[in-house]
């Protein structure tokens, strides 16, 4: 790895540019599914390649190859080059970095159990009893479960002289169960929809969370919401799980502070932000209670955005986002840390494999936890419905206005849950959701949930993102609006 990634530096270097990366990377993913009983995907993958990015003449340029040999790194770094000085033919002005420090270092993600060594017999037998599970009961139409593991290896060379080798291991697992009966289609998920729950870590990932032992369960409640009664429409006092949370931290906070988005070089593809630069340290985002950290630090826990340094080589760090509701920071990269006049980026540059480039992405964002557990918020609230379990979310371009629909809801009367409520829906806009929120639980109930597949960009890339999150209220929320006429 090393000695492609210093010929292509130095091939860049000497062909004009002033700044150049490296990144070498070598990424393998094992993806396992069950439908009905039956394996339905065993497909193990492999991806090998160099990609450089350059500044020359005061613009960007970037190229990648799978051809690691000498004269493919040659001629894609020479590329590179040609690219930036055709692109600073219409620039507006030179690109500038805020200033980072030379690294040297080598860090490896914590990983008890490889999951590569984990026979695929072993993932599939696991897969099958869970299938089997959900199948038992009655009405259950379609049993699926899935397992997804890779293996990140890389390394990073820049100019100023940093060398950064990393590996990171990711493991996800979940299933879930539908129920079809006449025009009507329910299902329930577990640990979390879309895939299940996803961390950096290894197969232990798969054993903490006792997947079978709650197979029965899940699968009853699909079949119960056939006859569940409809969400209401109107106005009511609403508690999220942690898990639906986190997508909501992810969607309403998380991709509005990406500040490329803010400048405008994030227009074309899910939008802009309505976070704008005036609204810095101004804007009353939340109500006192909420904190909202971006923490890539390992000290926050395993989640899909932690790393030792970003793909610029700049260091994990923690960043206040919303503090005590106010809001006080953004995501940003060494371009535009320098942009706004800020001293350092806080390092969220990520590029989802070597041939593409580097963006600012979410690393944790995370909800800091209150006090208190879920059944005590229950308790405490006299009138209201519970989300479960994302099923849909939908928010518009500038990221303002939302609507989010859960698999299960659950109204609560004089602090108890008393009847199952089918397609629960809420909607809002930002500011008046986060204010309006009045309780969160406490680390007892925080989870670091993974968000494996948040797109961005054009060419996309799918990148996974981490959000910690316990339970929360949140006043006089607009509830049923996916069904109201």
């Amino acid at each position: 790895m090393r000695e492609f990634a210093q010929l292509a530096l130095d091939t860049a270097v000497s062909r004009g540019a002033t700044y150049a990366d490296v990144r070498v990377m070598d990424i393998r993913q094992r993806y396992l599914s069950t439908k009905n009983n039956q394996p339905s995907q065993v497909r193990e993958s492999q991806s090998q390649g160099l990609g450089i990015r350059v500044i020359a003449d005061g613009a960007w340029g970037f190229a990648s190859t799978d051809d690691l040999s000498r004269a493919s790194i040659d001629r894609t770094a020479a590329q590179a080059v040609e690219i930036a000085r055709a692109s600073s033919l219409c620039k507006r002005e030179d690109v500038e970095l805020a200033p980072e420090d030379k690294i040297v270092d080598r860090w490896s993600a914590a990983c008890r159990i490889d999951p590569f060594t984990v026979p695929v017999s072993a993932c599939l037998d696991l897969m099958l009893k869970i299938d089997a599970e959900l199948l038992k009961v009655q009405g259950v139409t379609l049993a699926e479960a899935a397992m997804d593991f890779r293996r990140i290896e890389q390394l990073f060379l820049s100019s100023i002289g940093s060398d950064i080798y990393q590996i990171k291991t990711q493991t996800g697992a979940g299933y879930v169960a539908t129920a079809f009966a006449g025009n009507e289609i329910q299902r329930r998920s577990y640990p979390n929809s879309f895939g299940g729950q996803h961390q950096t870590r290894g197969y232990e990932l798969v054993e903490e969370w006792d997947l079978l032992g709650h197979a029965g369960r899940i699968a009853e409640e699909a079949v119960g919401l056939l006859q569940a009664d409809q969400c209401p429409m109107g106005e009511r006092d609403i508690v999220l799980g942690g898990s639906q949370l986190g997508l909501q931290v992810h969607e309403s906070v998380g991709h509005p502070i990406e500040l490329d988005r803010v400048l405008g070089t994030e227009a074309n593809f899910a939008g802009m932000s309505f976070l704008t630069l005036e609204k810095l340290n101004m804007l009353k985002y939340a109500s006192d209670i909420v904190s909202i950290v971006a923490d890539a630090t390992a000290a926050h826990g395993p989640g899909l955005g932690t790393f030792a340094y970003d793909d610029e080589g700049v260091p994990a760090q923690s960043t206040p986002i919303i503090k005590d509701g106010l809001f006080v920071g953004y995501l940003t990269s060494r371009e535009t840390a320098a942009q706004v006049g800020q001293p350092r980026s806080n390092g969220t540059m990520r590029a989802e494999s070597w041939n593409r480039i580097p963006l600012i992405r979410m690393t944790n964002i995370s909800l800091l936890p209150g006090k208190g557990r879920l059944d005590d918020l229950i308790a405490d609230t006299e009138d209201g419905i519970y989300f479960e379990t994302n099923r849909s979310w939908s928010i518009d371009d500038r990221r303002y206005n939302f609507q989010f629909g859960t698999e299960i809801g659950w109204e609560i009367k004089h602090g108890k849950k008393v009847r199952m409520l089918k397609n629960p829906s809420y909607g809002g806009i930002p500011t008046e959701f986060w204010n309006s929120c009045d309780a969160v639980c406490g680390p007892e109930e925080w989870v670091l949930w993974g968000t494996p597949h948040c797109g961005k960009g054009q060419p996309m890339q799918t990148m996974g993102t981490g959000h910690g999150a316990s339970p929360a209220r949140f006043r006089k929320v607009k509830v049923g609006v996916a069904y109201s006429s």
